[in-house]
């Protein structure tokens, strides 16, 4: 299963490789949302997690591109971030987002989130 991960952190991206390195996943990364639009042309994820509080791009404008792509218009998003507004989530869900998760992650409840939007 290939996972897009869209994160300015490279510690964060490096924390998320981690996570989700093994036979399972391969796991493709950008560091903000202009790139994560670029290798999303390049690539065809199973699963995009991105981050919301990026420069260039922000999360809400790389998933309403992704959303504006036919090519992955139904490819899960899930926001991983360390913002928790409720109307930000609503946001989010309004531009296209799947699921939400809150920084810091549990790498098995991570694990899990992926699986069940990619089901």
């Amino acid at each position: 299963m290939v996972i897009l991960t869209v994160d300015d952190s490279r510690t964060m991206r490096d924390m998320l490789r981690l996570a989700l390195a093994g036979d399972e996943f391969e796991v493709v990364q950008a560091v903000d949302g202009l790139d994560g639009l670029d290798v999303l042309g390049r690539n065809d994820p199973d699963v995009i997690i991105t981050d919301i509080n990026m420069p260039n791009l922000d999360g809400f404008g790389f998933i309403e591109g992704v959303r504006r792509t036919e090519r992955h218009r139904s490819t899960p998003i899930l926001v991983l971030t360390t913002e928790s507004d409720g109307a930000k989530k609503q946001r989010a869900r309004d531009s296209g987002a799947t699921g939400w998760i809150v920084k810091p992650f549990d790498p098995v409840k991570l694990i899990e989130a992926i699986r069940r939007v990619a089901a």
